[in-house]
């Protein structure tokens, strides 16, 4: 570890609205979020509006004017990854800032970690809400062995097939499969499910994590036929597996 170089902290964000920060815990936020913030300037984040919000909500007397904030989302190319670490080359500390959620988990920010790592820089995690996470540990599914397999294909037959095929791992390994969706299309994918696995694969459809609409049910194929639910535009994680 080069300790000439500035250390680069992953700053979790929340999963709904980057204003409310109750998920957080109470411990948390003065001792490490905010302290992290305080004497951090230049931030890597997926949206500069909820960035500045969401510092904002931690910490009121930052000014506004102090932050350097380079956007990584899907539009960045990889050759402007170099550019956004000079300040930890330059020994300032950085910080990492999801849209919500965990930086590096289902994020583009993993790709900053792994050149962190390369160039003998600290990565420092701190501690706050996963969507992923949470939704697996409501989901009453198996916690010891799982994946989280990110989004499924638009083609129909390509996810008729890639459902199935994490439907027989999840059985042959007894392995919980997640993946998720784009909201709009989550209503769409219920669908899918119901017709495409078998009616004693359980399903857990977890939406609005740490929101007052939180909605998180684990039920059979064969039940949730029975138990219809409006996903539209809301954020989910989807969970399978077949015992």
């Amino acid at each position: 570890m080069n300790t000439s170089f500035g250390k680069l902290y992953l700053i979790p964000c929340t999963l709904s609205n980057p204003g409310e920060t109750s998920v957080i815990p109470e411990d948390v936020l003065p001792q490490t979020i905010k302290r992290a913030i305080d004497f951090i300037d230049d931030f890597i984040v997926e949206n500069e509006k909820t960035a500045r919000r969401f510092i904002k909500s931690i910490h009121p007397d930052k000014k506004q004017s102090d932050l350097k904030l380079s956007l990584l989302n899907k539009h960045t190319e990889n050759s402007e990854h170099f550019n956004m670490i000079k300040p930890l080359l330059e020994g300032k500390n950085m910080g990492i800032l999801s849209e919500s959620g965990c930086p590096g988990i289902a994020d583009p920010g993993a790709i900053i970690v792994k050149i962190a790592h390369q160039k003998g820089i600290q990565v420092v995690p701190l501690v706050g809400p996963s969507s992923i996470l949470l939704a697996l540990m409501a989901s009453g599914m198996n916690g010891q062995s799982f994946a989280f397999n990110g989004y499924l294909p638009i083609d129909n037959n390509e996810k008729r097939n890639e459902l199935k095929y994490y439907e027989r791992l999840s059985l042959e390994r007894n392995q919980s499969q997640l993946f998720i969706e784009t909201p709009y299309r989550n209503n769409k994918l219920v669908e899918d499910l119901i017709q495409i696995l078998h009616p004693t694969t359980y399903l857990c459809i977890a939406s609005d994590i740490t929101l007052p609409t939180e909605f998180i049910k684990t039920k059979t194929i064969a039940e949730w036929k029975k138990n219809k639910v409006d996903l539209h535009k809301r954020p989910c994680i989807f969970i399978i597996h077949k015992m």
